[in-house]
């Protein structure tokens, strides 16, 4: 009994936390969806969602190539990383996470600043005589900004599930036929 009270003890604050700021504001979601401008009970507003149909279309159209560009770069890089040595492995993981310190706010408004009309880009190729490129807001910039700031979230669970794989595991699917990536 003594154990469950420390256990409870200790989970106590990330459930607080976890009511405050997951629970609490999907349940004011949840009641501005159903309620009109005065307070008033309705359906009006879970009916008008056929209104952003489009909307929904793209953003799930932008997922989708931005899953399929994140693990086309995630997978073979995860795979490069398990093969490595334990200490090339450490630094890779580390150059990995490091962007994850930063706030994402902040690497978002990074890419804004390097992108925009008088962004480092646009800036670089205006010493070739190249007029400025309007990229922000493009949908190439929108799934440049979703790859980038989830890569490392396709990075590392690959990379944990590959660096576990018994070798002895790969040589039993060779003598079976299988042909190596090495």
């Amino acid at each position: 009994m003594k154990r469950k009270t420390g256990t409870f003890i200790l989970n106590a604050p990330y459930t607080v936390w976890a009511a405050i700021f997951i629970v609490v504001p999907l349940f004011i979601v949840l009641y501005y969806s159903l309620t009109d401008q005065n307070g008033a009970f309705t359906f009006e507003n879970i009916k008008n969602l056929k209104d952003y149909s489009h909307t929904f279309g793209i953003s799930i159209g932008y997922s989708l190539i931005a899953t399929a560009i994140t693990l086309l770069i995630a997978y073979p890089f995860a795979y490069a990383m398990s093969k490595k040595s334990v200490a090339s492995q450490k630094m890779q993981m580390m150059l990995v996470m490091l962007p994850m310190w930063m706030n994402l706010l902040i690497r978002t408004y990074s890419w804004v600043n390097i992108l925009e009309r008088n962004g480092i880009i646009n800036n670089f190729l205006g010493l070739f005589g190249i007029e400025p490129l309007k990229m922000i807001g493009t949908p190439g910039a929108v799934i440049l900004g979703m790859v980038y700031n989830y890569l490392p979230y396709m990075i590392l669970p690959i990379y944990t599930v590959l660096s576990k794989i018994e070798p002895s595991l790969l040589e039993a699917a060779e003598d079976l036929g299988c042909s190596s990536f090495e």
